[in-house]
Order: C-alpha cells, then structure tokens, then sequence
C-alpha cells in the first residue's frame, strides 16, 4: 500500500528515473562480476566504485533538493550532516579491524594507540555491532538538525542570516574533528578498513554489493522526498517557500513543517554519507569543509532546484566532470571552471539542466502545427 502511494501518480520524469537508477543496480554488478575483463561490457571495479561514489552524491543533493528547492531553506552545512554519517560509518569499520591493525590493540584503533588513549572512549561504545552503527548514522545527524533547527525556526531566522548559521555549524564541526583528542583520528581521520558485516571491504563482490546498496538507497531516498513533496504536508511546504508570511497568518505552524523536512534531510545525508565511506576507504574532517557544502548547492542549481530528478542528475553530471578535468590539464583551472557553471547556470539556466530541458519541451510542442481537420463527408 505505501509503495502503491509513492509510485501514483508520479510523471514520466520520475519512473524514468527509478528504472534507470533500478537497471544500474542490477546491470552494473552484473557486467563487473559475471563478464571477462577482456568483454568490451566489462564494468571494471574501479569505475563502479567511482560511479558509486555519484550516487552517493546524489542522495546527498536530493537531501538538500528537498530543503532549498522545496521549502526555500538555502543549508550551507549539509555537508557537516554528510560527514557525520560518514563517521558513523568509519568508526564501525575501525571497530572491525581487531587486533589485524598495526599495533595488534583488539580493542583500540591504531590512532588512540599512537596517541597514548589507554581505553575506548564512551562514545565509541556500541559501534562493534552494525545494526548500532547504522542506527547512529541516522539517529546523530537527525539529532544535531532538530536541535539547531528547532532553536533557529523558533527564532524565525530566515534567509541569508540561516545560510550563514549552517555553514557556521559546519566550520565548527571541521574544527573539532581536527583536534586528537576528540577521539575521531584529528587529522587524518579514520582508514584501513578491513570488513563490513563480515565481508572484505575491498573485495570486488563487496564493492558491487554497495554499489547496488547506494542505488536502493537512492531510489528508497527518492520515494520519500516524493512522498513528502506530493502530500498535504508538502503542499503546505511549498506554501512556506512562496509565502512564508501568508501561511503563518493563516494559522500554519511554520516552524514545524520546516523542522521535521530539515531533520528528513539530514538523515537522508547521513546515510549518503555512510555508504561513501566503505566504497573510498576514508575519513577525515576535510569532508566538513564549508566548501563541500557549497559545491552540493552548485550540484543542485545546475540539476535543477525542486525537481529532485535534476538534483540527483546535477551531482552525478557535476562530479562526473570534476573527474574528467582534475585529472588533466586542467586541474588547478577546475574550481574556477565549477563557479563559472553556477554563475552560467544562474544566469542563462535559473532552473537548471532538467528545468530548461521541459520548457524548450514545452515550447517545441507548442509551435509544432495542429494536425488538418479532415473535410465533412458530402451529403
């Protein structure tokens, strides 16, 4: 029944979208496990892990879709809620490792052995067991976004003023996890993995395992965004976008129909975070950086805001010619070559590549000819 609601009435656009990310997640493990790497079909595990990667980006910019494009909130800190799933992730993988690390400690990561840590902090309880793991990639970013947003929607900060709040929080956080003592691995934050519930991280039926476990997760991430969007609830959300003002006079509580969309978004980052982790092998605080967050607004500008189908299309577009032009020549031009996108993409594009693509759509349709009315048969 709750499937059958989410997939109503959904437009051509949005089961394009399922099938496509769907065939990925069959089609993609299956050319890498199944075929010869002689095949010309052949999906090398490098490329699927790198296209894994994309996926988990667009979950994250479908995540902030839902917040900016919807319900007008501009977050310049999804990233923080990002990286900490990512975290939660990592410090099960860690926990995994045993005595299989370098100093052979079967109950303390390297790093804390290195820096003198003679117990396992109270925070890292728990994260042996996976079902606890991913229970706190959910429950911590959640947890941080309904708090700050419950103090902020209350206090009715809006706009600019909310933008530069959330990339505050974000620089924060980077700040912290810099420090060895936080118990997060400072600098270099946390690597080596070795298994995830039991399997081989770095094992190629692993990798096509998260490879197809990002795709569901994007598709599920989808569902729900579309579910809220298409509601009365989202309907409601739309009307704060447009009208905040209006919809508060007419007895709406705002700041709660913003809350819960914001606390939704940021669990969807966490668990985007999360299956970035195994398929990079790393970590760090640089994944707080506030200029992620800003590239993940990039990603959604360029898709198309408040289309959820362009948002996921723009970062996978958006990464994808980040690793065509960082490999080259043109690496130190490519920041400069990404802010003209989004000033181009304002610009000449405001509603973004899947935005601009329907209105010449639209447009073709209506200037092509309407078909000659057949002559009346002669009496």
């Amino acid at each position: 029944m709750i499937t059958r609601f989410l997939i109503s009435g959904m437009d051509r656009r949005g089961l394009a979208f399922l099938a496509i990310v769907a065939a990925l997640a069959l089609l993609v493990p299956l050319a890498n496990l199944a075929l010869p790497e002689g095949s010309p079909a052949h999906v090398s595990t490098a490329t699927m892990s790198l296209w894994g990667k994309y996926l988990c980006f667009a979950l994250l910019a479908l995540s902030l879709d839902l917040v900016w494009g919807y319900c007008g909130i501009l977050s310049l800190g999804h990233g923080a809620f990002f990286a900490l799933g990512g975290y939660a992730m990592g410090m099960y993988l860690m926990r995994q490792i045993g005595s299989r690390g370098v100093y052979g400690n079967p109950v303390l990561p390297d790093f804390m052995v290195f820096l003198n840590w003679q117990e396992l902090p109270w925070y890292w309880w728990g994260f042996s067991s996976f079902p606890f793991a991913m229970l706190m990639v959910v429950l911590v970013p959640g947890l941080l976004a309904f708090v700050f947003g419950w103090f902020a929607f209350r206090s009715r900060v809006t706009g600019v003023y909310l933008s530069i709040i959330t990339q505050a929080l974000t620089y924060a956080l980077l700040l912290a996890f810099f420090r060895n003592d936080m118990g997060f691995g400072g600098n270099n934050g946390l690597t080596d993995f070795k298994d995830i519930i039991g399997f081989n991280v770095q094992a190629q039926g692993t990798r096509a395992a998260l490879f197809s476990a990002s795709c569901a997760m994007l598709i599920a991430g989808f569902l729900i965004a579309r579910g809220i969007v298409s509601s009365k609830l989202g309907k409601v959300v739309i009307a704060i976008r447009d009208a905040e003002s209006r919809t508060r006079f007419l007895g709406y509580r705002v700041d709660r129909f913003k809350l819960f969309v914001f606390t939704v978004s940021a669990c969807m980052a966490g668990i985007a975070g999360a299956l970035y982790v195994p398929q990079v092998g790393i970590i760090n605080p640089s994944e707080f950086a506030p200029a992620n967050s800003i590239e993940t607004v990039i990603w959604v500008a360029v898709g198309g805001r408040g289309t959820l189908v362009g948002a996921a299309l723009g970062a996978v577009v958006v990464n994808w010619a980040k690793t065509l032009f960082t490999s080259g020549m043109m690496a130190p031009y490519w920041l400069f070559a990404l802010g003209a996108l989004f000033v181009g993409v304002t610009l000449f594009m405001p509603k973004g590549i899947l935005g601009t693509a329907q209105d010449l759509w639209q447009r073709r349709r209506r200037r092509a000819p309407l078909p000659a009315a057949e002559p009346a048969p002669a009496e």
